[in-house]
């Protein structure tokens, strides 16, 4: 079975017959989006280069007899509470019974807790946090409207999963919600969709299905879902590290496109068998100088050395998909606990350095040490202990400053010495 093949076979077992994605499936929108409602709201892409694909959606919805009651913007780059609030307003001014979405991740995450702002009420801040959805709705009695979520970056996966991202602009945070309730019921991809990506968007994307994947097989490790957590990252982490290189030397390539769409959509996955941790839980405070994708991938070296006596199986794993890429040259099978994690780390730092990421943060136009104070107090807050409660090594918010904040030291100046093993 070819990577590709394994792949859509891991997204099957996954999402069954309800995920519509490859390569041309974007005029399929139309009958997937009438087996859910007839009056549809399409809060569409906002960004150079969407135009003939919503023109291609509206021809797909209009065909199968689905009536557009209305069309807003999507949301701005990490789902800000501004665009929130607009969207919101805009469900309650049209009331629909499907709500198509077509964008980035910061779209369909918008319009995912707009949708439950719009029928349950309250504020964002009351849904922060984990499974609060469910629970107003099943006191309420009321259900989500419908979502067909249609994406168009190989990135975050929002598509396919319970988590939603708003960020508040004025202090620099980014919060979760995270609920099983607003997973989409119809997700659609078509990978030709991100043929014209520019470089950085598509190697932050990448990196963050990368994120997505280690993260969880980290998290995972011990744990009854290791093996399929460890199955799915296996796949994600090798389709990018093999992929991207060639994607960005040759951008319209479309077998490296529906690679990295593939991979992504594993990120995905993986993030519904468990949850992220250290790289994702820093990034939150890092929005206002790097892109969410580039801000996991920077940090994640950094947290492997720091978990690696714990994950040592998965690092052996992770490692020869790098060593088989060029990217690692020491022998692993000699390697153990730190050590292993050191080789890794420098194997994922080699790699990122190849694609054109800055590799430490004091290399990022804007970054201070204020952002470092801001992870740490982030990482205190209750909003946010499902990323504590995920890492792999036990972390508390009483021992977050003397256990993240040596990794951060090391994440600023890139020396992977100051980090502390516990």
């Amino acid at each position: 079975m070819t990577e590709f093949e394994n792949a859509r076979a891991l997204l099957r077992k996954f999402k069954s017959d309800t995920y519509l994605h490859g390569l041309g499936v974007l005029p399929q929108v139309g009958a997937v989006t009438a087996a859910l409602g007839q009056q549809a709201v399409f809060i569409g892409c906002r960004f150079p280069g969407c135009d003939c694909y919503m023109e291609t959606i509206r021809t797909a919805l209009a065909a199968a007899g689905v009536k557009i009651v209305g069309e807003a913007d999507g949301a701005a780059p990490n789902a800000p509470r501004e665009d929130l609030a607009r969207i919101t307003e805009f469900l309650r001014q049209t009331a629909p019974d499907v709500v198509v979405s077509f964008g980035g991740g910061s779209t369909i995450d918008a319009v995912k807790s707009a949708e439950a702002l719009r029928t349950l009420g309250g504020t964002i801040e009351d849904y922060f946090g984990t499974g609060l959805v469910t629970a107003a709705s099943q006191k309420q009695g009321q259900p989500l409207t419908p979502h067909v979520a249609i994406q168009t970056a190989a990135s975050s996966a929002a598509h396919l999963t319970k988590y939603s991202n708003i960020t508040d602009l004025q202090t620099g945070q980014k919060k979760l919600v995270i609920d099983l309730a607003i997973v989409p019921q119809q997700p659609v991809f078509d990978y030709e969709t991100t043929f014209d990506a520019p470089p950085g968007l598509t190697a932050d994307g990448a990196l963050d299905g990368i994120s997505h994947a280690l993260e969880v097989l980290y998290s995972a490790v011990g744990k009854p879902e290791y093996d399929r957590a460890a199955a799915v990252a296996q796949t994600a982490i090798s389709l990018v590290v093999n992929h991207l290189p060639r994607v960005l030397a040759d951008p319209r390539n479309a077998a490296g496109r529906e690679a990295l769409g593939l991979a992504t959509d594993l990120g995905g996955y993986a993030i519904m068998i468990g949850g992220t941790n250290g790289a994702h839980l820093t990034s939150f405070s890092l929005v206002d100088v790097l892109s969410h994708g580039r801000a996991c991938g920077m940090l994640n070296p950094y947290w492997t050395v720091f978990f690696a006596p714990a994950i040592e199986a998965a690092l052996r794993m992770v490692g020869q998909i790098y060593r088989d890429a060029g990217y690692i040259h020491a022998e692993l099978d000699r390697l153990a606990g730190r050590d292993l994690g050191l080789a890794v780390a420098e194997g994922m730092i080699a790699f990122e350095a190849a694609v054109g990421f800055p590799t430490r943060l004091a290399d990022v136009p804007g970054f201070t040490p204020a952002h470092i104070a801001r992870a740490l107090a982030a990482a205190k807050n209750p909003q946010l202990k499902s990323k504590l409660e995920n890492m792999p090594v036990p972390m508390t918010a009483e021992r977050v400053d003397d256990t993240m904040g040596p990794v951060l030291a090391a994440a600023t100046s890139g020396d992977l010495a100051l980090i502390r093993n516990v």
